[in-house]
């Protein structure tokens, strides 16, 4: 782990999607972040000593999917899978598709195997999943702010980790999408994973906090950033929203901020390859996209 010491940072940006809005200050206690994703071996050795069972391993339960008949109620997850051409941007069910035993060591479903991807960071995990492996580690998930400010490493306050281009020179930076979405990738590892410390540190020597895939962080979701009694300065870390507040309209699952971008991330579909960016998701659902790291206070 890095430990950062903490300090006052602009979270958030006015020049992108509403979610990100407001910009405004924060201040951040020190604390301890891991220096990349947790991997599959890191997984593995915490299933080998707990016999843990992912959300993404359990039959579905029926009282949760009422309208679906006892077939469908097996062991799955969502695999995304490239189109063969250009598609409707709009429309993220046609390259998103329900794996029935896709789970962290066959993330794209029965056939596919972590045998060679052990470096890679663990994908196929809900938040459940990230919490539990978190507590044997003797560790917790990073809240929002904390992920945000290890982001930047603290270089200039610019739209994305390296400055203000999304790719300087001509260069990738980080594992994101390289060509037209969702059909042609043209990126050093194409549209999957890549093994942690692929691509350089930022300023405070952690690996991929930006791309690779999207990390879990503790805080639940709101379509605007909560700054606490309207002050400008929030001293901690830990969001007050409630968790139904955070659910999508229909639904009873919290959903809470996912940070960093994946290598799914196209400035033609999704600009979120930057350290304000965030996105949504349901603490039940895991994909081929999303991983997590661990922190812990100083």
């Amino acid at each position: 782990m890095v430990l950062l010491e903490g300090g006052s940072f602009t979270m958030g940006s006015d020049d992108f999607y509403p979610d990100e809005r407001p910009a405004h200050a924060r201040v951040v206690e020190p604390f301890w972040i891991d220096r990349h994703q947790v991997t599959n071996a890191d997984f593995a050795r915490f299933v080998a000593d707990t016999g843990y069972l992912t959300v993404a391993e359990r039959a579905l339960a029926a009282s949760d999917y009422p309208d679906l008949p006892a077939e469908d109620l097996v062991p799955g997850s969502l695999v995304f899978t490239a189109t063969a051409g250009p598609v409707d941007l709009r429309e993220w069910r046609q390259w998103w598709r329900w794996e029935p035993g896709a789970q962290w060591r066959h993330p794209e479903g029965p056939d596919s195997s972590i045998d060679d991807r052990m470096a890679h960071p663990v994908v196929q995990v809900a938040f459940e999943d990230a919490e539990a492996y978190a507590r044997w580690a003797g560790k917790r998930l990073p809240s929002e702010t904390e992920f945000e400010y290890a982001a930047r490493g603290g270089g200039p306050d610019a739209p994305f980790a390296w400055g203000d281009e999304p790719f300087p020179g001509g260069e990738a930076r980080a594992n994101t999408w390289i060509g037209r979405f969702p059909y042609d990738n043209q990126g050093r590892f194409g549209a999957s994973t890549a093994p942690v410390g692929s691509y350089p540190a930022n300023g405070y020597g952690l690996f991929d906090t930006i791309g690779n895939v999207w990390e879990r962080t503790s805080d639940y979701y709101s379509p605007r950033h909560v700054v606490p009694g309207g002050r400008p300065v929030e001293r901690g870390a830990r969001s007050e929203l409630l968790p139904a507040a955070s659910a999508e309209p229909g639904s009873r699952v919290p959903r809470r901020v996912l940070k960093g971008g994946s290598y799914l991330c196209s400035p033609d579909y999704c600009l979120r390859f930057r350290p304000a960016a965030r996105s949504p998701q349901a603490d039940d659902t895991s994909t081929t996209h999303i991983g997590f790291r661990c922190a812990r206070d100083a």
